[in-house]
């Protein structure tokens, strides 16, 4: 494999059935997208590389599966993929993109404590006309399989999306999503990670996932009945202004340091802020106290 072809990787189907092999191994290289290869397989039909996954990883998964369960609402969501999947999936950014009735229009979310301010990417998801019809192509062509992708170099390092991933250090990607009754693409979820981070055995879990990412993101998007205005009150009054202004930096990526340059406190006045914020919110860590911020609204999207 020459190194201009390792931009897009697939993680293939072991084996096909014989009506679908309509072209030779050759052929089908050659029809792939730009950039796409496929992880070598072996006499058994398993994809090298892929490994069994082990008491922990399987500890980890089962764990994430039934934290799906409860989310029902976007500032679960948050804490969920923000917080235990990271232990299993490690990842700068998420972005999740559901098909809008036509083939590229998206409804676009971005969830992530390290990359300022994810609404960029959602918007620039929506907007790029490069790599993500490429993404959705090549997922596509690989039979609904995980994609992995570097957009650190190559034709798609000039893209607007890619241009922000390389800018956060988040420019290896593994991308997968889910379908309709009809084949069409159902929902695209792209976790975009620190360079040689991924592999076949995280796209292995990538693909675990997905089916359970879908459904609890899916039923953020329900229309749920308005709620009193006595809750949505709740987090009035509950952190002070200079507490509230802590939160939404911790919420856009921002560390200790950086947070105390942007006010001109020092750090360790940053962090005593934030051992207060997470005693008033009753959290255990910054990813919970932006998801119970969202979820008292006291912070906003």
């Amino acid at each position: 494999m020459q190194a201009g072809d390792e931009q897009i990787t697939a993680q293939r189907r072991p084996e096909m059935p014989e009506d679908h092999r309509t072209d030779s191994p050759e052929q089908q290289r050659s029809d792939a997208p730009e950039g796409l290869t496929s992880p070598q397989v072996d006499e058994a039909g398993t994809t090298a590389g892929a490994m069994l996954l082990d008491s922990l990883e399987l500890e980890a998964l089962v764990l994430n599966l039934d934290a799906s369960l409860n989310v029902h609402a976007r500032h679960q969501f948050f804490t969920w993929t923000q917080g235990l999947l990271q232990s299993l999936i490690k990842h700068e950014l998420l972005i999740c993109a559901l098909r809008n009735g036509e083939p590229m229009s998206f409804y676009v979310d971005a969830f992530s404590t390290f990359a300022t301010e994810p609404s960029l990417f959602s918007e620039v998801f929506r907007q790029d006309t490069s790599l993500v019809p490429h993404l959705i192509k090549a997922w596509e062509d690989n039979h609904y399989r995980p994609v992995l992708v570097d957009t650190g170099s190559g034709s798609f390092a000039g893209s607007p999306l890619a241009r922000e991933l390389n800018r956060v250090g988040a420019s290896s990607l593994v991308a997968h999503g889910t379908y309709d009754s009809t084949g069409k693409l159902a929902s695209f979820f792209v976790f975009a990670c620190q360079p040689g981070t991924i592999g076949p055995r995280q796209a292995h879990l990538v693909e675990l996932v997905v089916p359970f990412l879908h459904g609890s993101w899916l039923r953020t998007q329900i229309n749920r009945p308005v709620e009193h205005s006595s809750s949505k009150q709740g987090g009035v009054g509950l952190l002070t202004m200079r507490e509230q202004e802590i939160l939404k930096w911790i919420y856009l990526g921002k560390s200790n340091i950086e947070i105390g340059a942007i006010l001109e406190i020092s750090p360790l006045t940053v962090k005593n802020h934030v051992q207060k914020i997470l005693r008033k919110l009753n959290v255990q860590n910054r990813t919970q106290a932006v998801g119970k911020g969202l979820a008292l609204r006291i912070l906003s999207t």
